[in-house]
């Protein structure tokens, strides 16, 4: 049994900050005590043991080697859990994969993900949904989960899903992704009446978004760029979704989680009530927090998502959002495309980008900045998930629960560019920022996955369990 103690960092969890060390024996948090870690302060240093004499001390048994990690001047956080990421596999293995994607999350911070059914051939039946979970069991350096994918058709398949195992279902309820667009009114019904699991939206409303782009191709042909993406799919066209996606989740009292909100109108449909007492929430991810529409004359298409970035209106309202209450949590929707495919035209080129290797730095950036405190984005980024989804025994710094953990010095700041971007794609949208923050460890369930960047090779990923 590994036996791992991390001393004096600055843990922040469930709303608080202090000084602290956590003791790690095999999988779990064993021990979290305030102050130094008990008789080691002699013989702290990475990779270090400690002697007999300290292991006592700890109250651990003796004969056991324990690594010390100093941790003085960093940051020890619960591990991200990414409730929202696609990772190409199978089909799309040329942008990215399990085995790349899941890398790249562990050295940003993220120990956990759950990942969606778009991929070719889509994840729409449970022999699909098997595939995806054996691949992960033997590739991924994180813990995983998989959504399956509704149709207009497949309500038989969603009825027999296991609500321990499966992390939720996903309904495009907009055409961002091939034949998943369910829009015919019986199979909502069925699906919003008869899921098992938690039912997780990406909503645009379809007719709203076809009006608009017949529009602006009609009125700007070839000469169409990303500025426009914020028209086309417009505000409008997400708050019709969603407020269609809430009214049916109160009609048939179904468990719902709207993705990736982009607008302050949209967030009128929430209310502040703690985690716990909701049944309809909702997740903004980081690209809506961080950019705003004057963004795309610089940056493009690499910018391009469905939902679009908007106005800096509407990213003030979910940034206040997180501090009020009524943004639940907070993820990325990382979604790679090669850079060829994003520096074609407007129309031609791809939605979405890759986010989950800097989805926990930017954060932190903004939390510096003092648009809201470490504590909240631990709250959002962490515990949120973990509550929302029902994860069993991750999410915290507690004792007993599974030792998911990232160690963050707060005062090494790096610049993000392709030299270091871990995706597959090789680029990322934040090329050119300079991060103040840097993940120096990611454990996970007891493991360094990544250490001082570098990855550790070995595989610590396990399939994510719910309590439902």
């Amino acid at each position: 049994m590994n036996r791992i103690v991390i001393d004096n960092g600055t843990l922040v969890n469930e709303g608080r900050r202090f000084n602290g060390y956590i003791v790690i024996e095999g999988d779990r948090i064993a021990r979290i005590g305030a102050g130094r870690y008990p008789g080691a302060q002699a013989e702290i240093g990475a990779g270090t043991e400690v002697g007999t004499a300290a292991r006592a001390e700890a109250g651990t048994a003796a004969g056991i080697p324990t690594r010390v990690i100093d941790a003085s001047g960093k940051l020890v956080l619960p591990g991200v859990i990414d409730d929202q990421v696609h990772f190409r596999e199978p089909g799309m293995t040329y942008k990215a994969d399990i085995r790349s994607e899941s890398a790249a999350a562990v050295c940003g911070g993220v120990t956990s993900y759950m990942e969606m059914p778009n991929t070719n051939p889509p994840a729409v039946t449970l022999e699909r949904l098997e595939e995806k979970f054996a691949r992960a069991a033997e590739v991924s350096p994180a813990n995983y989960s998989f959504y399956l994918g509704a149709t207009n058709d497949n309500i038989g398949v969603i009825r027999r899903l296991d609500p321990r195992r499966v992390c939720g279902v996903k309904v495009f309820m907009g055409s961002s992704t091939g034949n998943l667009l369910v829009d015919k009114d019986a199979a909502l019904a069925a699906l919003f009446a008869e899921s098992p699991v938690l039912i997780a939206t990406h909503c645009e409303d379809e007719g709203t978004i076809r009006a608009n782009i017949q529009r602006f191709r009609e009125e700007y042909g070839d000469r169409a760029t990303a500025a426009l993406h914020p028209s086309i799919r417009s505000a409008e066209a997400c708050y019709r979704s969603s407020a269609k996606a809430v009214e049916l989740a109160d009609r048939y009292g179904a468990d719902l989680h709207i993705l990736h909100l982009s607008t302050a109108h949209e967030l009128s449909l929430f209310d502040d009530r703690s985690l716990a007492e909701k049944k309809i929430t909702n997740e903004v991810c980081v690209h809506h927090l961080w950019f705003t529409d004057a963004d795309y004359a610089a940056k493009g298409n690499l910018i391009k998502w469905n939902p679009a970035v908007k106005s800096a209106a509407d990213r003030a309202a979910l940034r206040a959002g997180i501090l009020s209450g009524k943004v639940d949590v907070v993820a990325t929707d990382h979604a790679p495309h090669t850079l060829e495919e994003k520096l074609q035209p407007y129309w031609s080129a791809p939605s979405g980008g890759p986010l989950v290797q800097h989805s926990l730095v930017a954060m932190l950036e903004m939390s510096r900045e003092g648009t809201f405190p470490v504590e909240k984005v631990v709250e959002k980024m962490c515990h949120a998930p973990a509550i929302r989804f029902a994860v069993h025994r991750r999410g915290f710094l507690r004792e007993g629960y599974f030792a998911d953990i990232v160690i963050v010095d707060p005062d090494k700041p790096w610049t993000v560019s392709r030299d270091n971007v871990r995706s597959k794609c090789g680029w990322s949208p934040f090329e050119g920022t300079e991060f103040s923050h840097s993940v120096t460890h990611t454990i996970v369930n007891g493991g360094v996955a990544y250490e001082n960047g570098e990855l550790s090779g070995t595989l610590h990923g396990r399939a994510l369990e719910f309590e439902r």
